[in-house]
């Protein structure tokens, strides 16, 4: 009989491994039955620590899946020194389907996603006042790590029909060995979304208010806003970022002032920070400082056409610098800080948005909104007159800018990328040929 087989490294995971390295090498030395993994209480529990590990992967929430959509969405407002070709292909809009940054947010998203079907299937070893805080952690990560796949792997939610699209493989259970049944076709993009969507639903509800820096109930809400923005669900958007917003204030966070304050060169979270990926001197990785900072790689560069957007005195301005006759954005200086996965100010960013779109005032009006976001940069607060869809946005392109957001905003705004079009086959990655290969039930995206 084929054992089922599960890595130990999931076992012996610490709270201080919240990121895995560059090179992580997930071939394990030792193998054991799951029903021997999953005895106690405390095994699952370390064994979603080993899922929090693996949603820092640097291919995953570690920072290069958002570093590579970055370079996929822009043509002149930032340049591409680097020498690594994978990433290069990203920013010529050229992606090969042997491209290794592509697998390996491909396999880090799906070992991420097995970690947690490896809790979720032993619930009922773990004690029934841990029992909704780890099932809920797990659905974050789940629902999380769905929604971010399907928007790189799949066509966007309004380019065509989601529910005949092909999005990614939704795999509940847990993968123990490479067979028939492990062979997953990819779902349609609409049964996707709706799978995050119940996932978060479910995670929001049994997450505590306060989880230190693991998923909480703000981290969920904040997730269902990004959703339901990207597919164009004002109401529900508005609705769960004014939930994000409250559960984040009950907990005593607010938007840091001055702006650069929320992207500090110390250790930890900050009190702007929903949910962030833990970094320290001995584990993880933050590969927005590998790119773009002058004191990692520097291969990404600012251009002007991007600071002549800033309005003059705007604080946000003031974190661009010039090294070595090039400017650099210093959002990510800090080699062990956290990568800063959704910060408060987004929220308020959302909710602005899916008002605004939708005549309503849903937790506040949207020139409240905006204006919080304006003056702690030290800009003068619009009047209703001056409100409009593309002043909103701009305050979220130059709020969020090189978070990885520009991709997936171009293509639900319907913003061409230079001369290619949001909906060009080239803006989506490639099935990885390797995944290709072990799975006859895969298609490839066209183009490829």
């Amino acid at each position: 009989m084929t054992r089922k087989i599960i890595n130990i490294l999931l076992l012996t995971a610490t709270i201080s491994a919240l990121s895995c390295s560059k090179e992580l090498d997930t071939t394990p030395t030792q193998s054991i039955d799951t029903k021997d993994a999953f005895k106690t209480g405390k095994d699952v529990e370390v064994a979603l620590v080993g899922a929090y590990s693996h949603l820092g992967a640097s291919n995953l929430y570690g920072g290069t899946m958002f570093v590579a959509a970055d370079l996929l969405a822009n043509t002149t407002e930032i340049s591409w020194s680097g020498t690594f070709e994978q990433l290069t292909q990203m920013k010529n809009k050229a992606i090969l389907i042997d491209n290794s940054f592509v697998a390996g947010t491909w396999l880090s998203g799906y070992t991420a996603i097995n970690d947690v079907n490896n809790v979720l299937n032993h619930l009922d070893v773990v004690a029934d006042d841990k029992k909704n805080k780890v099932e809920g952690e797990s659905k974050f990560i789940r629902g999380s790590v769905l929604f971010d796949l399907v928007r790189l792997f799949g066509k966007a939610w309004n380019d065509g029909d989601p529910g005949s699209n092909a999005g990614v493989p939704i795999i509940l259970t847990p993968t123990v060995e490479i067979n028939a049944e492990s062979q997953v076709p990819r779902a349609t993009v609409a049964a996707v979304y709706t799978q995050a969507i119940a996932d978060l639903t479910d995670a929001e509800s049994k997450l505590p208010d306060e989880n230190g820096f693991f998923a909480d109930k703000s981290a969920a809400a904040a997730m269902l806003a990004r959703i339901y923005l990207q597919k164009g669900d004002y109401a529900n958007a508005a609705a769960a970022a004014t939930r994000s917003i409250d559960y984040a204030s009950a907990n005593g966070k607010f938007l840091m002032n001055p702006y650069a304050d929320a992207f500090p060169l110390t250790d930890g979270n900050t009190d702007e920070d929903v949910f962030a990926i833990q970094v320290t001197s001995s584990s993880g990785t933050n590969d927005f400082q590998t790119y773009y900072s002058a004191d990692g790689r520097g291969d990404i560069q600012i251009e002007q056409e991007h600071l002549d957007l800033y309005e003059a005195g705007d604080a946000r301005l003031d974190l661009f610098y010039n090294s070595g006759g090039s400017i650099y954005i210093g959002k990510f200086d800090y080699i062990y800080g956290n990568v800063h996965l959704i910060r408060l100010a987004e929220l308020y960013l959302i909710r602005a948005e899916a008002n605004f779109r939708l005549g309503t005032a849903n937790g506040a009006e949207p020139l409240d909104d905006i204006n919080v976001i304006r003056e702690r940069v030290n800009l003068t607060p619009l009047g209703s007159e001056e409100l409009s869809l593309d002043a909103i946005l701009k305050e979220r392109k130059l709020e969020l800018a090189f978070e990885g957001n520009a991709l997936h905003d171009a293509k639900r705004l319907e913003q061409n990328v230079g001369l290619i079009s949001w909906n060009d086959p080239k803006l989506v990655f490639p099935i990885p040929q390797r995944e290709l290969r072990v799975n006859a039930n895969l298609t490839q995206n066209p183009g490829y």
